[in-house]
């Protein structure tokens, strides 16, 4: 073929990638659904404008250099300080999970298809893997709460490494039968191979980063590159498909570290990340043969709902059981496992293997059967989890915090009990430190800058908290927050020390509270009402929340008559501007705002029963 006709192909590709990750974006819909639909047609069984086989073996260099690059990038997006608390459910969704997975979905594969036992395990150890690029869209288009998040994503990136090692594992014992001694030593050296090479290449990366001041921005994306690339190589040559895991310990290891030019990495990864997105799955659609998909026929539909509704539920709940996650946290973990880039990839991979080994036709079916799970499996979850999220109370608020010291820091432990997405912002780095060694995430700078604020997120923020012992500087970014981005007087909240100060923060339209005056008043009703002021009190398992009525069930009854958790209250309703002492005769309104008192797990309960 010329090679005016690749670069042709090309061309068309990366145009028809960008507008499809576009169309999702408006859409709301992983872009891989329209990547996948642009490559059947593109290929030989529609228009036929693209021939994978064009390519020739270029395909597999092409497939590999995507898939570290793309796993790299995923890999970024984690920083482990901040998901201290969680990473015993993340290692074992990694393992156990995926184990569970590959086992229940080979006997699946085997039992309802009627395929070879051999090709069945194959299919089971490459679906056991979800992929950052289908959850990473569906994460940053829901934003779900930073705990489901982190869990998600790094299962994501990690489990990609772990499912080829085991996929490369059950090839090797098609085509060579290993046994025994075999299979563990095969195992053994992978997993330290991909482990050695991506601390390995992080240490490198972040030293030269480090210790060399005339590396610019430029030089840092092109040296993160050349490193990624000798990375993954090195752990090609020694322990074949080892590499992928290797990409995702070194995206892990730069994403929890603090060097220089770290945005402009991860910016520069994502852009090429989106390309090679584009051009991979739909180059990989078009090996797609629709003989073979309808010969799966509605079994493989069965076989991949089996996967959706029992498989993946199941090796969640295992893996989570001793977990501290909630039940709607386990669910929405559990409804989210859509396959991705890499298990498309490696049946490429593996099929163009098998070929060579004389299995034609078992290779295709698996091809086939690959491509159907991933498309039922990405437009399942990418239609559905946003409703999945909002009944299973996992869209948390986002909650922007000015100032990390020990004021800001509690407050943003309470939030994050309850849920809550929080974002800290300080230009002081202990106190930034601080934070993110309780797991809240925390942005390094002067909260008055604008470019700040945006690194913080407060374009999607629906709560500034100004929290610094500054009066001017409460004042100024709340200000800001106003003028720049938006904010009314009921998403700004500050704390002014100055008692004399406080009348001008509430003439700015500024909610606001003095902690003199505030502690003088919790004192004087503590000495008459010690029962009801320590419910509140801060170092005590006391909250009040604010929440909206939006359940139809409970529209038009009377408070006396809805049965809220033991240890909840509702004490006052907003409705219309107008605040409405509670009472037992009151009947709640749909759009009524509702103060819910108590402890601090049933008042979490009884919001939950207001939305």
């Amino acid at each position: 073929m010329s090679t005016t006709y690749l670069l042709t192909a090309f061309v068309v590709v990366l145009i028809i990638g960008i507008f499809s990750h576009m169309l999702g974006q408006i859409l709301k819909i992983p872009s891989i659904v329209f990547l996948l639909i642009a490559g059947v047609i593109l290929g030989p069984e529609v228009t036929g404008i693209i021939q994978a086989g064009s390519f020739g073996n270029g395909i597999e260099l092409l497939v590999s250099f995507s898939v570290a690059i793309i796993v790299f990038d995923g890999g970024l997006d984690i920083d482990i300080r901040q998901i201290r608390k969680i990473q015993k459910s993340i290692l074992s969704l990694v393992t156990t999970g995926v184990l569970i997975t590959a086992l229940l979905s080979s006997a699946a594969a085997y039992y309802i298809l009627n395929i070879p036992f051999n090709i069945a395990l194959l299919f089971g150890a490459l679906v056991s893997a979800t992929g950052p690029s289908v959850i990473t869209p569906i994460i940053r288009q829901i934003r779900v709460n930073n705990k489901v998040a982190s869990i998600l994503q790094a299962e994501s990136v990690l489990n990609d490494g772990f499912s080829v090692i085991l996929a490369a594992l059950v090839f090797e014992w098609i085509v060579s039968s290993l046994t025994g001694v075999k299979v563990a030593q095969f195992l053994l050296i992978r997993l330290l191979d991909g482990a050695f090479f991506g601390i390995l290449s992080g240490i490198i990366l972040i030293l030269v980063l480090r210790k060399i001041p005339l590396i610019t921005e430029q030089y840092a994306r092109l040296l993160t590159i050349s490193v990624l690339l000798a990375a993954f190589v090195s752990a090609e040559n020694i322990g074949n498909q080892s590499g992928i895991l290797a990409m995702a310990i070194f995206g892990i290891f730069i994403g929890s570290s603090d060097i220089p030019h770290k945005k402009v990495i991860k910016d520069f990864k994502e852009d090429i990340s989106i390309v090679l997105l584009s051009i991979i799955f739909i180059l990989l659609s078009t090996f797609i043969d629709f003989d073979y998909i309808k010969a799966i026929g509605i079994k493989g539909v069965i076989l991949v709902f089996s996967l959706m509704l029992i498989i993946r539920p199941l090796a969640v709940y295992v893996s989570t059981r001793t977990s501290d996650l909630k039940l709607g946290e386990k669910i929405f973990i559990a409804a989210t496992g859509p396959r991705g880039v890499v298990p498309a990839s490696m049946a490429v991979y593996f099929t163009l293997r098998l070929n060579d080994y004389g299995f034609t036709s078992e290779s295709i079916s698996l091809l086939g059967l690959m491509f159907m799970t991933i498309v039922i499996t990405v437009l399942a979850t990418g239609l559905s989890a946003r409703f999945i999220a909002n009944k299973t109370g996992v869209v948390p608020m986002e909650i922007l915090i000015i100032g990390g010291g020990t004021v800001g820091r509690a407050l943003a432990e309470r939030f994050m009990k309850r849920g809550e997405n929080v974002v800290i912002i300080d230009n002081n780095e202990e106190n930034c430190r601080k934070a993110v060694q309780l797991g809240i995430r925390a942005v390094k700078g002067d909260a008055q800058d604008n470019a700040v604020l945006k690194k913080a997120g407060i374009e999607s923020s629906k709560y500034l908290v100004a929290t610094t012992d500054q009066d001017n500087v409460n004042m100024l970014v709340c200000q800001i927050a106003k003028t720049n981005f938006g904010f009314t007087e009921e998403k700004l909240v500050a704390r002014v020390n100055k008692p004399e100060n406080l009348q001008a923060f509430r003439d700015l339209g500024i909610r606001s509270i003095s902690p003199t005056i505030a502690t003088a008043v919790m004192l004087d009703g503590m000495v008459g009402h010690p029962d009801l002021f320590s419910v509140c009190e801060i170092s005590g398992e006391g909250d009040i929340i604010e929440i909206r009525v939006n359940n139809k069930r409970i529209m038009g009854k009377a408070i006396k008559d809805i049965h809220l958790p033991e240890d909840s209250l509702i004490v006052m309703i907003r409705r219309n501007n107008e605040s409405i002492i509670a009472h037992p005769e009151t009947a709640l309104q749909d759009g009524d705002y509702v103060t819910i008192m108590g402890k601090l797990g049933a008042v979490k309960d009884a919001a939950n029963m207001m939305k």
